[in-house]
């Protein structure tokens, strides 16, 4: 017989079994589909040396009146304002002490230091810095108490930190630490952090308001809640909220080294809003909204101090300080009915799309007297978790409990080939950790997402708008921004609490190492029914290599995988494996069984595979009949 071609359909299939997907591709990692054909993503590199810490949740990119580009990157315990290569730690500050209100005690061989606070606020992992404080007469110097700490362990007046030095070295106390810290030192603690993985019965995002768990905490107590942000730019600077908690404002005037402030702290805040869901500020009329806001009191004297889950808010137009609704002024609010809690919001073209736990909402600028019109668009269609949309060039994409959506002036659900494969193996507890990117460069957007046996983002999902397929695989990454502003995409990762931030689409490389566990592989594939074996004893590959690794017999490898089988239930055997080159020719094989399966992976054991990319053609075999001896 002639030679056999083999040229897959683009994207991953699924949805049925490995028989029925004859002809296509039915499992990848690290493989994108480009004008039909499979190969490489790109690969990443840390944008910069410095570090962050704990897990990042949110970036956004601006530029000011100067040039100068800033990143804002919200963390779960933390906010920094990236300029350059430093992470600025803008975190706005919860409450200072009065001079004495702090006392140390340390026991003699421990590190571990007792604080004592009255009615403190603190919780595990918080931060406070201290000042003003005297030596405690041994090795627990005023170097080595006045500095950040993070608090380990709590109760309701007390704590305990780990005494270091300057340099984070761990330091022991002695026989001669006996002092208290005297009566001028000052603690000054940031706001509470939140949680990395989401706790069932936390309060806010453990269930729909008014249902399941929800009300266990105190809306105020955002520390019991997995720590999401959403930010915005206003001119030059930053309007921040932490999910469920305040709203803050950092002025771009005053330098990286100021912290941001509470939105209410403002000169001349007028009813201000001090708890949201969510904050933006709306394109071309600029007015900053908070979305699950808490209401103006009965009086109208003040806010309520607890979140409305359906109530939006917004100020005067071109002034973040002025909340209250005047005649002469443009700010306003707004209480949605269909559904229980906002879940999410988007500014997309002309408008910005709003969901419910059950609906979506359209929000428009129409000027006065109304300021904003806001109409049903659907209701039956929810958002998973509160960064679960994207807004790309070809309209808006999110994923909702069972399904992926677009909408572009009406709503679509995309037909999905891995639907069950990504639904059936999500940690749906886990679902506000999941987040949808956009790579407009390769005309993709995509959802990074917990599977079942993860508290932690393991695996992605991507969709090419533009050829409509569909690409799975596994990497963690935590919030992503796509290029714009930054020539490159960036996205986080984190690690024993230490973040990284990494451009990605950069080179072919895992941070300067060869990628690896790349692969892709192809549905059964027979002759004529499946009813004779056959018998392959020969591959000719069509790879083509690409980036900047070394050619030739003892450059860049794939490895080649010819597997087999008799019946579509029984396991697949490995009938060869084989290293492919650019001068690779062909691979010899007997292989022989009445279903095989191709699979192209990267070699993993070859060290000059550094800077490697590949991209697939159509690979031939030579085929035949035969039986079985």
């Amino acid at each position: 017989m002639p030679l056999q071609k083999l040229l897959f359909k683009p994207g991953i299939n699924k949805e049925a079994t490995d028989y029925a997907s004859e002809g296509g591709w039915v499992n990848s990692n690290l493989v994108r589909f480009r004008k039909g054909l499979p190969e490489k993503i790109g690969g990443w590199v840390k944008a910069t040396t410095s570090t962050f810490k704990a897990t990042g949740r949110a970036l956004h990119a601006w530029v000011d009146l100067a040039g100068t580009k800033y990143l804002g990157l919200g963390t779960t315990w933390k906010y920094y304002v990236v300029d350059g290569s430093s992470f600025n730690d803008v975190t706005p500050i919860r409450s200072t002490t009065a001079a004495g209100d702090v006392t140390f005690a340390a026991t003699n061989g421990s590190s571990t230091i007792t604080v004592t606070d009255t009615g403190h606020g603190a919780v595990a992992n918080d931060f406070v810095t201290f000042s003003a404080a005297a030596s405690l007469g041994g090795n627990i110097t005023a170097a080595v108490l006045n500095q950040e700490y993070q608090i380990v362990t709590v109760t309701t007046n007390t704590y305990t930190i780990v005494a270091k030095d300057t340099s984070g070295t761990e330091v022991t106390a002695n026989s001669s630490d006996t002092g208290n810290g005297g009566s001028n030192t000052v603690g000054t603690y940031e706001i509470n952090v939140g949680l990395d993985v989401y706790v069932p019965s936390t309060g806010w995002g453990s269930d729909y308001w008014g249902a399941g768990t929800w009300g266990s905490v105190s809306p105020l107590d955002a520390a019991n809640q997995l720590r999401l942000w959403s930010h915005d730019n206003f001119g030059e600077d930053l309007v921040i909220n932490a999910r469920g908690a305040g709203i803050f404002y950092w002025d771009e005037t005053n330098g990286v080294e100021t912290r941001a402030v509470a939105l209410s702290d403002l000169s001349g805040a007028n009813l201000t809003p001090t708890l949201a869901l969510q904050v933006m500020v709306s394109d071309v009329d600029r007015h900053v909204i908070c979305f699950g806001a808490d209401p103006i009191n009965d009086s109208g004297t003040a806010r309520t101090g607890a979140i409305d889950p359906m109530f939006i808010a917004w100020s005067d137009q071109e002034n973040v300080e002025q909340w209250e609704p005047l005649s002469t002024n443009t700010a306003g609010s707004f209480r949605l009915s269909a559904g229980s809690a906002i879940v999410g919001a988007v500014r997309a073209r002309q408008e910005t799309l709003i969901w419910t736990d059950t609906s979506l909402y359209s929000m428009t600028f129409v000027g006065q007297p109304f300021t904003f019109s806001i109409n049903l668009v659907n209701e039956g269609v929810g958002l998973v978790g509160p960064n679960a949309m994207i807004n790309t060039p070809k309209g808006v994409f999110w994923m909702d409990k069972k399904g992926f959506y677009a909408y572009s002036g009406s709503i679509q659900q995309l037909p999905c080939t891995v639907d069950n494969y990504v639904f059936s193996d999500l940690n749906q507890t886990q679902s506000y950790q999941i987040f949808g990117f956009v790579n407009k460069a390769f005309d993709e957007v995509g959802w990074f997402y917990c599977s079942a046996d993860s508290n932690v983002i393991d695996r992605y999902v991507t969709y090419n708008y533009e050829e409509n397929v569909w690409m799975i695989g596994n990497l963690s990454r935590t919030c992503w921004l796509d290029e714009g502003i930054f020539s490159d995409p960036k996205a986080t990762y984190t690690t024993n609490y230490t973040g990284y931030l990494f451009n990605h689409e950069t080179g072919n490389d895992d941070d300067g190492s060869a990628m690896t566990n790349v692969f892709i592989e192809s549905a059964d594939f027979d002759l004529g029914e499946g009813d004779q074996y056959q018998f392959i004893s020969r591959i000719i590959p069509d790879v083509k290599f690409t980036g900047s690794g070394n050619t030739g017999a003892d450059g860049q490898t794939v490895d080649i995988v010819l597997k087999r089988r008799n019946f579509p239930g029984e396991e697949l055997t490995t009938a060869v494996t084989s290293a492919c080159t650019s001068v690779t020719t062909k691979i010899d094989t007997r292989a022989r069984g009445r279903q095989a399966v191709l699979r192209v992976q990267s070699n993993d054991t070859n060290t000059n595979d550094t800077g490697m990319g590949f991209r697939l053609g159509a690979t031939r075999i030579d085929i035949k009949p035969d039986g079985m001896r």
